[in-house]
């Protein structure tokens, strides 16, 4: 991938998260506020944070599986007669790549959890 292209992700990407905060974000801080005036909204600032967690896992989860699969149709199209081994030798890092994402999601959300306890 060339710079320009690298640099035209990362914008987006950006953008996005600056969007996602700002959706997330501004709500539960009139929340808070219109629920007591004297209400600190840093108490609030884990539900951004998981948010935007949340937010990268999939993303890093979707690039990672992307390319994965990129590289197995690749050489699926280069040597079709060596389709078995190609997709056998493709499989085991997309499920260990899968698990690390889901781990990650159950993290973010007993932080939320944690930090947020119900009752």
């Amino acid at each position: 991938m060339n710079r320009v292209g690298f640099l035209r992700k990362a914008t987006v990407v950006a953008f996005l998260t600056f969007a996602l905060a700002s959706i997330v974000y501004s709500p539960i801080v009139s929340a808070q506020e219109a629920a007591g005036a004297g209400a600190a909204p840093a108490s609030v600032v884990h539900l951004l944070g998981v948010a935007l967690g949340l937010g990268m896992i999939v993303i890093g989860a979707g690039l990672g599986i992307g390319k994965l699969a990129a590289a197995a149709a690749e050489g699926i199209a280069r040597q079709p007669s060596a389709a078995a081994q190609i997709t056998g030798a493709v499989n085991l890092p997309l499920f260990l790549l899968e698990g690390v994402a889901i781990l990650a999601e159950v993290f973010a959300l007993l932080v939320l959890l944690l930090a947020n306890p119900i009752g």
